[in-house]
């Protein structure tokens, strides 16, 4: 079976599972979306949740994050973990904002990864959820998932966006992305994956080695 095939079956399969791709951080509008991304990195969205609203409520706009004191911000997301990075990075990635972009969130990768603390992983994101362009948000849940798929044996996020870019029909891609993660969470968890209630373990590579493992021990 080619990857191409796989993927199409991963698709319709997360597809029935989780009818719902949504993103768990709640926002609403780009900046928001924006920052709450960079909040979640090595911290759960769970959490970020909890911290957002004040945030959001303390500061409006691109101008008020951008004129924020970078200590002030650290006071309201310190539970969040690597606060002080965090605080600095939304403090300046406003700031390029403003003085770059207008105060608009850009549409582009290309864009949007020129801004402070902004990798491909939040550029995809917010390409794909808040412009409804083509995207590969590449999180650990993907790349754990994708490989067990048969995908890639690599753990190089850049590469990793590049094959599934590839692989995945464009329209389908951010939603798949966002499906992984609720699958990851649900079932194919890290430590121990429950393959036997999987909805993909009759294509998955991953759960025909378990399988044949069982059987020969």
């Amino acid at each position: 079976m080619t990857d191409k095939k796989r993927a199409l079956l991963a698709i319709e399969a997360l597809k029935s599972e989780y009818p719902d791709a949504v993103c768990s951080l709640i926002y609403t509008d780009p900046l928001q979306l924006l920052i709450a991304t960079r909040l979640a990195a090595q911290c759960t969205d769970a959490r970020v949740n909890m911290v957002t609203p004040k945030l959001f409520a303390t500061y409006k706009n691109v101008d008020e994050f951008a004129n924020a004191r970078v200590e002030d911000v650290e006071e309201i997301i310190k539970s969040c973990g690597l606060y002080k990075t965090k605080a600095k990075d939304i403090v300046a990635m406003c700031i390029a904002l403003r003085d770059n972009f207008g105060g608009v969130v850009p549409d582009t990768i290309e864009q949007l990864i020129t801004l402070p603390g902004i990798g491909r992983k939040t550029a995809n994101l917010v390409v794909g959820d808040i412009y409804h362009k083509p995207a590969v948000v590449v999180d650990t849940h993907c790349i754990r998932i994708s490989g067990k798929l048969g995908f890639h044996s690599i753990k190089d996020a850049a590469k990793i966006e590049k094959v599934l870019r590839d692989i995945l029909p464009p329209e389908e891609s951010n939603d798949f992305c966002h499906r992984l993660v609720l699958h990851g969470r649900a079932v194919c968890v890290a430590r121990s994956p429950k393959c036997d209630i999987c909805c993909m373990k009759s294509f998955c590579p991953s759960a025909f080695k378990k399988e044949e493992k069982k059987k020969t021990s």
